[in-house]
């Protein structure tokens, strides 16, 4: 598949689209239409990440193999 080119939004730097989102999050929160999540909702938003995350093996293999390269050098910094 051909890859497309970046037009628009998605041309601009990251600086630049942080600025216009920040506009928009601002305007929908003055109008009150912005979302705020409830504690709730936010559990079971991080649980379904979490789950979906947790479904690659390879991928949590790798962060256990960091988890114990950063445990033993702080062992060794001791």
């Amino acid at each position: 598949m051909a890859e497309k080119s970046k037009r628009g939004f998605a041309s601009m730097d990251a600086e630049k689209q942080r600025a216009i989102a920040s506009k928009g999050g601002k305007a929908a929160h003055a109008k009150g239409t912005a979302h705020e999540f409830t504690s709730e909702e936010a559990r079971e938003a991080g649980q379904k990440g979490g789950e979906a995350v947790s479904r690659n093996r390879e991928h949590m293999a790798q962060i256990g193999r960091e988890g114990g390269r950063k445990a033993a050098k702080a062992k060794l910094a001791n």
